[in-house]
C-alpha cells in the first residue's frame, strides 16, 4: 500500500469521524477459558487458541505463552504496524527492520517473596532498527507519530482506569 491508497481508505473513515464521532468508539475483547488440569487459560486468537500459563520464573512451563511476554509483543506488533502507516503516510521508504520491545520485571514481587519489590514491569524499552534511508530527522518524526498513535504504547504510558469482579 502506498500514501496515495492509504490515505484514500482513511478518508472516508476520517470524514465519518468527524460527522459521527460515535461510529469511531468500540469495545474490544478478549476472553479465555480457564485450564482445567494445569494452571493455564486459553485466550481465544484469531488463529486458534493461545495457551497462556505461568513464566517458568513463576513456576511456569517454557511452553506457555507468558502474559507479560504477550503484553510486549502486543507493543511489538502495535507499534510495527503504526510505523508502517506513519512511514507510509509519509512517504518515507522503508526496506524492513525490526521492532524490539524488552521489560524488566523482578519475580520477587509477584511471588510474594518481597513485599517491596512492585509486581509487574518496572522498565520497558521499545527500539526500533530500520532499513531505511531515511535522514535522522525523518527517522525522529516516524518515533515521535509512532509514539503518539500507538494505541498500546499510549495505554501503557497513560494507563486507564480498570475495573474487575467475579460474577
Amino acid at each position: 500500500m502506498n500514501s496515495e491508497q492509504l490515505k484514500a481508505k482513511q478518508a472516508p473513515l476520517k470524514a465519518r469521524y468527524k460527522e459521527e464521532p460515535k461510529t469511531a468508539q468500540i469495545t474490544m475483547s478478549a476472553s479465555g477459558s480457564l485450564g482445567s488440569d494445569t494452571i493455564t487459560c486459553d485466550v481465544v486468537a484469531p488463529n486458534g487458541a493461545i495457551k497462556a500459563g505461568l513464566h517458568p520464573l513463576a513456576g511456569g512451563h517454557e511452553e506457555w505463552a507468558c502474559s507479560g511476554e504477550m503484553l510486549l509483543q502486543s507493543l511489538v506488533a502495535c507499534a510495527g504496524v503504526t510505523l508502517k502507516a506513519v512511514a507510509t503516510a509519509l512517504e518515507i521508504p522503508l526496506r524492513g527492520g525490526r521492532v524490539i520491545a524488552e521489560g524488566d520485571m523482578d519475580f520477587r514481587g509477584t511471588l510474594g517473596v518481597s513485599k517491596e519489590t512492585a509486581i509487574g514491569f518496572q522498565n520497558v524499552r521499545l527500539r526500533f532498527e530500520l532499513d531505511s534511508d531515511a535522514s535522522p530527522e525523518q527517522k525522529q518524526k516516524l518515533l515521535s507519530l509512532t509514539e503518539r498513535f500507538c494505541v498500546i504504547y499510549q495505554t501503557l504510558k497513560n494507563p486507564p482506569t480498570i475495573n474487575s469482579e467475579v460474577v
